[in-house]
């Protein structure tokens, strides 16, 4: 490798280093967005259990009255709370995976089953943060190793696809 794609490849695995090592400050941002849509989905869930607790119903029983419902208004309200019931426990689930895992795996947890709002809205706010941290640090290293790997393997192509003049030596 000459002396210009040493450079390309250091700067390719520095590029790499600097955005892996974002992935744990991304997973961090995910999890308090998540926390927050939790807080707000818990507030809408229990009011709907504690309105069914009133009518001497329980959850699922006040979700098949509305399911039964003649009215439309009503069957759709149904499947509309049910969506946000089941939308509270899976990112209740999420929460619990993403609080327990290692941190260097938690990256990993948050692209397994994202919930698309969530991570839309965290994408479009996302602040990078300084990787400090044991997992910030092992995400920078892998996207280095991956940039320099990535640039190296072009740069090897390149010769490839450049044949050399005959009677010219590479120089190292």
């Amino acid at each position: 490798m000459g002396p210009i794609a040493r450079i390309i490849a250091i700067v390719a695995g520095l590029a790499g280093g600097t955005v892996f090592s974002q992935a744990p400050e991304f997973a961090q941002q995910y999890r308090q967005r998540i926390g927050g849509a939790i807080d707000e989905l818990r507030v809408i869930v229990e009011d709907f259990n504690k309105q069914a607790a009133d009518h001497h119903l329980d959850r699922q029983q006040a979700l098949n009255t509305y399911a039964q419902s003649s009215d439309d208004f009503l069957r759709d309200r149904g499947v509309s709370m049910q969506s946000t019931i089941t939308r509270y426990e899976t990112l209740l689930s999420q929460q619990l995976k993403l609080g327990t895992a290692a941190p260097v795996a938690k990256p990993f947890v948050l692209l397994g089953e994202p919930d698309d709002v969530v991570f839309a809205n965290t994408w479009r706010d996302f602040v990078p943060g300084v990787p400090v941290s044991f997992a910030g640090l092992v995400w920078g290293a892998i996207g280095f190793i991956g940039g320099w790997v990535v640039a190296a393997l072009l740069g090897l192509g390149a010769r490839r696809v450049v044949p050399r003049p005959k009677g010219v030596r590479r120089v190292s």
